[in-house]
Formats: structure tokens, sequence, C-alpha cells
């Protein structure tokens, strides 16, 4: 789609027309003159290297470039496409928890991050779905609408904050009532609503929600974001958050309400935690989904594009500045070119395709140019756009592949970022970036302690750039740390099982302290009863010595009352 922001500047177009007008009033009293001083003919003969074709070219160039300057004033826009698809996918509302709850750091970088890079993994594998986003604490509230529109996604994701919901708590139950009337009509389709929590529902009812979403053909999947043994909850001010008591708040994850949601809603519960595994699990529950075909609006941004008609403006500057009015006496003996204003237009028609050829081709450069600017100034998920944008005008620009790989892994998108780097090492043909895409893709592999695949992708980046020594210095590391890591893990295993032991043991002695020690409220049957006995005699014992002295005279003496 095409559009101009400030149209009301193509009103001055309409200077072409009057300037053409003006022209020919000047033709034709330039004729009246030449007429004066004798015949037409005569005179074209006198004057052999005029060319009345020139003069025509020139003129027209300085009206088409007067046309592209008023073209850009009037802002042209492109790239914003607004269609009605058909495609065959299936339609997901993820719901987000965006409680404080979220902020705790047991997952890195915390469970509210981990959960939108987990969002942004996923929308990087659909290709003909629909998506919708709702975030939740104790209030929902939709985010963004069930669209195709992947980029808006992704550009949504960035601004989820705790803070767009002031009450706080956990309402699962509204979250999934509010995505189930968040669908199309379609009933063709598989439809799925994925909850992202950590399982502290405080207010109940999200069993119920659930199995009306099974009801309605719609299958609920729980993420459960967050470690069972609990964390403590950051409080921005570089503390932890508090209760009334002034105790530390540790919030834990529910895994049994995440199960028992998920089962109500017929779906499967996934744990969330620092590895992939939960990716590739919801990839796979995802594709068993059934699909459909389903019409899809598609949305994307506007761009500006007056930079194209600017250098077409130019160009047309300077060929009519390099066309003279006479003619050119180089040409006149060389039979090809005896017609003369004939290859003169074939000239300007060249001129004019090489011009639209250079505009044409600074689409996906502009591209590039925009995402490295925001990519300096820390705004990775921006210049991913334009990087993507730029892919979308020149799918084998291998500069852009590899930048759209460092975006992403500025956002921690490391399994994309791996994707794209490959890509880019396939393409290109310096050695150098060769190595550059191999080396990022041995530090992310590194990173998740895949030493394995680390050391073969700096391997290859050190058979693109022997001198890298930085590539030598992470390899040495690698192999080093490969060595070590059955010696880690096994350690890590006798201390897990040292502290299971312990906490066995300790288990095993308080039921044993308890035991021993009954609490002293009991008592046993026997000696109930004869207390019960005891009582009782204690009783008549008294009811009888109130009787005798009853029956005794009374003495009539009075007290004196002080």
């Amino acid at each position: 789609m095409f559009r101009f922001e400030s149209s009301i500047f193509l009103y001055l177009l309409i200077l072409i027309p009057i300037l053409f007008v003006i022209r020919l009033l000047n033709i034709r009293q330039r004729r009246k003159k030449l007429r004066k001083f004798g015949d037409p003919s005569l005179l074209k003969e006198l004057m052999p290297d005029v060319s009345l074709f020139r003069s025509e070219v020139k003129f027209w160039l300085a009206m088409g470039a007067l046309a592209l300057l008023i073209v850009m004033l009037a802002r042209p826009q492109m790239g914003t496409k607004i269609s009605h698809e058909k495609r065959n996918g299936i339609e997901t509302i993820i719901t987000l928890d965006i409680s404080n709850s979220m902020l705790a750091e047991d997952v890195v970088p915390s469970r509210l991050d981990k959960s939108k890079m987990l969002v942004e993994n996923m929308v990087d594998h659909f290709t003909n779905d629909k998506i919708g986003l709702i975030v939740f604490a104790g209030d929902a509230f939709v985010q963004l609408p069930i669209t195709s529109d992947y980029v808006s996604a992704k550009m949504f994701m960035q601004s989820i904050d705790p803070s767009l919901i002031a009450t706080q708590g956990t309402d699962i139950a509204q979250a999934i009532t509010m995505a189930m009337n968040s669908f199309t009509q379609d009933d063709k389709v598989g439809r799925a609503i994925i909850v992202i929590t950590d399982g502290e529902d405080h207010e109940g009812g999200s069993l119920e929600a659930a199995q009306a979403a099974k009801k309605k053909g719609m299958r609920v999947f729980v993420l459960g974001v967050g470690d069972t043994k609990g964390a403590p909850i950051p409080s921005g001010d570089g503390g932890y958050m508090t209760d009334n008591a002034g105790q530390t708040v540790m919030s834990a994850l529910n895994e049994d309400m995440c199960r028992q949601i998920a089962q109500a809603g017929g779906g499967a519960y996934i744990h969330v935690d620092n590895t992939n595994v939960a990716q590739n699990k919801l990839n796979d529950e995802l594709t068993k989904l059934q699909k459909g075909d389903i019409t899809s609006t598609i949305y994307s941004e506007y761009d500006e594009q007056f930079q194209a008609f600017g250098i077409l403006a130019l160009l047309l500057l300077i060929i009519e500045i390099c066309v003279f009015e006479s003619k050119n006496r180089l040409l006149k003996n060389v039979r090809l070119f005896k017609k003369r204003e004939q290859v003169e237009r074939m000239i300007v028609t060249l001129f004019m395709l090489m011009s639209w050829t250079i505009a044409y081709s600074q689409t996906d450069r502009q591209s590039i140019r925009q995402g490295n600017r925001l990519y300096h100034q820390q705004e990775f998920a921006k210049s991913e756009v334009e990087y993507r944008k730029a892919i979308s005008n020149n799918p084998n620009n291998a500069q852009a592949i590899y930048n759209l790989g460092c975006a992403l892994m500025a956002q921690q998108k490391d399994s994309a970022a791996v994707v794209q780097f490959q890509n880019a090492g396939k393409m290109e043909k310096g050695k150098f970036r060769k190595a550059k895409s191999f080396h990022n893709i041995g530090f992310i592999c590194q990173r998740h302690q895949m030493y394995g695949e680390a050391i073969e992708a700096y391997k290859e980046a050190l058979r693109n750039n022997p001198s890298d020594h930085e590539t030598r210095y992470n390899l040495a590391l690698c192999k080093r740390q490969q060595k070590n890591q059955p010696q880690q893990q096994q350690q890590k295993k006798d201390q897990d099982k040292n502290s299971k032991d312990k906490q066995q043991q300790d288990k095993q002695q308080q039921d044993k302290n308890q035991n021993q020690q009954p609490p002293k409220d009991q008592m046993s049957k026997e000696n109930a009863e004869q207390l019960l006995n005891a009582a009782i005699q204690e009783e008549k014992a008294t009811q009888q010595r109130m009787k005798k002295a009853m029956q005794q005279p009374r003495s009539k003496k009075l007290q004196k009352n002080w």
C-alpha cells in the first residue's frame, strides 16, 4: 500500500502544466521573431547544430525533477500491507502473568523476562498462525488482539511490565475467561490458550474456567515458571519485598495448581527452567492441534520512501545538465548514429532505467542502516524489525542476515540467532565475516554449556580467520571446560544426594520425637474415668456439708457495717 503523509503539497504539481503553457507561448513568440529574419527552412540550414529535440528533452527532464521534488515534500510512504489472506494454521492466545512474583530471579534473568523470551521464540516458529496476548495480575486486559502480524506482537512484548496493572494478585480464571472470548468465530481451526504463570492463584475459579474452555474446544496449556523451592522478589531498589512483619517474601512455583489447570483444560503442563526444553515441548504440543483455513488481516509499518524520489530527482538534474542544446559533432559522420535524435532518446531512456534501478537497490541498504543506528542505541527489538525488512527486500543479503543474528543474540533469543548466523555463514563469501558468524555460534553454545558444538564452531571460525586470538582462547577454554564437565556434574549430583539424605534424616528424627513425646493434653481412658469419679464424690460431699449448715440455728447478733 502506498500513501502520502502530507498530501497537501501535491497541489504544487499544478505548476508543471502552467510552466508547459508558458513554454508553448515562448516557443510561439520565438517562431514569430524568426519569421521576421527569413524563411524557416533556410534558417534551419544556416543553423545545422541547433536541435529542437534536445531543448524538449532538457525541459521535460527539469519538469520531471520538479515533480519528484514536490512528491518528496508530500512524504511518500510505502510498506504497509493491508491484505486479507487465507492461511492454514491455528489460533493461540497467550495469557502472561505480570504480577510482582514474576520478578523473582530463580530463572535467569527473571521469570518475566524468561517468559517474554519464550513467547518471542515461539512466534519465530509461527508461519500461518494467529496470535493474541493477554496480561493479567489481580486484573486482566487484552494487550494485543488476535492477529497474524508477528512483528507487532514482538514489539508489544517489549512494553510488558508489572506496572501495567495496578491491582496485584494472580487471577488466572479471569485471564482464561477473557482468552475464551478473544478467539475468532471460526470453529475449524485449532485453538490454544497458553497460561504462563508461577501458579500462585489468589482468586480461585481457575479450574472451572479451564473446564469451560475445554468444553468449547479450546485446549489450555500451562507453563510454570520458577523454582518450587522459592525465591525472593526484588523490590527495585536493590533489596527484596517484605511482608507486614518485616520478613522477606518468598515466592515458589505451585506446580500442583499448574498441573490441575492443564488437566482440567485438556492440555499439558510444562515446567520452564533455564534450558530450552520447555520451548521444544510447547512447539511439539502446538503442532498436534488441528489446522484449518483462517482469514488473516496483516498490518505492518509505514516506511518513508522520499529517499528514492530524491535520488531520481538528482539524477534527472545531472542528465539535464549533461544534455547540450547543440548536436554532438563527434557522432556526425558515424553511420550508426546518423539519426542522432533517436540515439539521444535511447540514451535518455537508459539513464532513466539506471536511476530507477539504483533507487530500488537502496531499499534494503536503507533498512540496514536504520537497523544499525537502532542497534547502537540498544534498541535491539526495533533493529530486528529493520533487519527483517531488509531481508524481505533482499533474501540473499548476508550482511542483513548476520546483523539480524546479532540483534537476536542481544535479546537472548539464542536459538533463533544461531539459525541466522548459520545462514549468514553459508551465504557470506568473505572469510572474515564468515569467521565472525561461526565465532558467535560458538559463543552462544559455550554460554549454554554445549561445549562440543562450541568447539566445532570455533574451529570453523579459525579455518576462515586463523589470526583471531579471541576465538583461539575461547576454543582452549571450551576444551578445558568440556574435560571438567563430567567431574562437575558428578559433584553436583553428590551434593544433591547428600542434601536429600540429610533432609530425609531430619524428617525421620522429627517423626521419632513426635512418637516418643505425645501431646500433654492426651490421657488414657482409665485416667479419665478416675478423674470423673473423684469429681462426682467431691460434689456429693460439698452438697452434704451445705445441707448440714442450713439446719443449724442462726445467730441473732448483727455485725456492724463499717
